[in-house]
């Protein structure tokens, strides 16, 4: 299958630079913002399009249910992908999905009229989580568990309904790395948050397009494209989550070290299971000397040295055949 899914047109955008931006005029000034939004575009159609391509995520004939939240990523996500749709040379299907929890104060008119503007097919789930939620969660607790598990089982449910074969999450690159700290700090576990699986009960392939995309280039995008953002009162007002706290430190890292965060994510595609300590992966027991060397064999002795990893999926190609 030959696939595009990375954009390869160019647009000519003509903008005067200005080393001094206070003598820019507005023309010039509306130029460079046309110009950047254009690369910002581009940006997340070859992210997007490169995470497809890597991780076979989208094939012909797919049903895919694009899961909507009201928030900014799954706006985003189901944008790109409707662009990415409109150029594909195979035949896919998008629906896009949002289950109502009878939050109090959720617009449920705004969702529907979004995606009825669009003209892309969409389902309403209506059901009332959030009463469960807060019987069943003491005053001051996390609320997002148990609100997970009960929309995961609402979804899966509406996606034989609808006869999907694929769920398409809003997780972004900044999600990824979040949950991967939450594992090593709080659950003990190298894990992460993977780009592809199958879903706990074996039924559905669950894909998560904005894998590659950072979090500030889907809010710039949210800004530009104008979306009716639904904010989440229900765990975000929870000032405590230790997902915050993750974040927070992400951010903090940037600012102080930039390029870290780009090395944590680099390092979720290059695992070595010999240099760990988990025997399930590694067979530590039966382990044997050879005789024979092996340049990737370990250096005990050696100071350990540190290369500028190449990040997988965010390289600056702008056609990808499958």
């Amino acid at each position: 299958m030959n696939a595009p899914w990375i954009d390869e047109e160019q647009t000519a955008l003509q903008a005067a630079d200005s080393s001094d931006q206070r003598a820019a005029t507005p023309v010039q000034k509306a130029l460079k913002i046309e110009r950047e939004t254009h690369k910002l575009e581009k940006r997340l159609c070859r992210q997007v399009g490169q995470a497809i391509v890597d991780f076979n995520m989208i094939e012909a004939g797919d049903r895919i249910m694009v899961c909507m939240s009201g928030g900014k990523d799954s706006y985003g996500m189901l944008d790109i992908l409707l662009k990415l749709k409109a150029r594909a040379p195979i035949e896919f299907e998008l629906i896009a999905v949002n289950l109502d929890q009878k939050q109090p104060g959720f617009p449920a008119e705004v969702l529907p009229r979004y995606l009825e503007q669009l003209g892309v097919p969409f389902h309403i789930e209506t059901q009332d989580t959030y009463s469960i939620v807060k019987d069943k969660v003491p005053e001051g607790k996390t609320m997002c568990s148990l609100r997970s598990r009960l929309r995961r089982g609402i979804l899966y449910k509406v996606a034989r309904e609808l006869k999907c074969n694929k769920l398409a999450l809003g997780h972004h690159r900044d999600d990824m790395l979040q949950t991967f700290f939450l594992n090593l700090f709080f659950g003990g576990k190298v894990k992460g948050m993977p780009p592809k699986l199958v879903s706990d009960n074996g039924e559905f392939m669950v894909i998560r397009p904005l894998a590659n995309v950072v979090e500030k280039d889907l809010i710039r995008w949210a800004e530009h494209r104008q979306f009716p953002i639904i904010p989440c009162t229900l765990c975000g007002s929870q000032e405590n989550l230790q997902r915050k706290q993750v974040g927070n430190m992400l951010r903090e890292w940037e600012k102080k070290f930039p390029g870290r965060v780009e090395n944590l994510f680099a390092a979720l595609h290059n695992v070595v299971p010999s240099h760990l300590m988990d025997e399930r992966w590694h067979d530590f027991k039966n382990l044997k000397t050879t005789g024979i060397p092996n340049p990737e064999g370990d250096k005990a002795f050696d100071e350990e040295s540190f290369e500028t990893p190449a990040v997988p999926g965010l390289s600056a190609i702008q056609v990808v055949q499958l």
